[in-house]
C-alpha cells in the first residue's frame, strides 16, 4: 500500500466515522452492557443467571457478547413485549430440541406472567413445526419448570 493510499483510506474512514474515538466506542460498549444486565436482572427478577455467571469464569469474551449484544442490543428491544419474546423463545428452544434453555426461558415467562397453559399451547404447536419427539421432549421439560411462587 503506498503512502497515498494510506491517507486516502484513512481519509474515507474519517469521513464514514466522524469523530468517533476509543472512547466513544467505550462508552457504548458500557451501555450495551448496562442495558443488558438491566435486561437480565428483569427476566430473572433479579436472581442474575447462572449459565452466564459460569461463563464469565472462564470465557469472559463470550459472557460480555451475551450481555451486551443477545441482551442488551436483541433482548432490550421494545417492539415486543415480555410475555410475546418469552413465548417466541420458548417455541424456538422447543423446536430446536434446546431443553435447558427451553427451561430457562419458560421460568422467566411464567415469572413475567404467562401461564403454565399457555406454554403447554407452545408445546403443542411444536408438534407441527418440529414433530411429536421433540413436543414430547419439551412437555416433560416442562414439567421440570417450578413455579415462580413456589421458590
Amino acid at each position: 500500500m503506498t503512502l497515498r493510499t494510506s491517507t486516502t483510506l484513512a481519509a474515507a474512514c474519517l469521513a464514514v466515522f466522524g469523530s468517533l474515538t476509543f472512547a466513544s466506542l467505550e462508552a457504548a460498549s458500557n451501555e450495551r452492557h448496562e442495558r443488558g444486565v438491566q435486561v437480565m436482572d428483569h427476566l430473572s427478577g433479579g436472581a442474575g443467571q447462572p449459565v452466564l455467571e459460569a461463563l464469565r469464569k472462564d470465557y469472559p469474551f463470550l459472557a460480555e457478547g451475551i450481555t451486551q449484544y443477545a441482551l442488551g442490543d436483541v433482548w432490550g428491544r421494545s417492539e415486543l413485549d415480555d410475555r410475546t419474546r418469552q413465548l417466541a423463545a420458548v417455541a424456538a428452544f422447543a423446536a430446536q430440541g434446546n431443553l435447558p434453555y427451553m427451561k430457562i426461558h419458560a421460568g422467566y415467562a411464567l415469572r413475567l406472567g404467562v401461564s403454565r397453559e399457555e406454554l403447554k399451547e407452545v408445546v403443542y404447536l411444536t408438534t407441527v413445526t418440529a414433530g411429536f419427539p421433540r413436543a414430547i421432549d419439551a412437555a416433560q421439560a416442562l414439567r421440570e419448570v417450578p413455579d415462580p411462587a413456589s421458590r
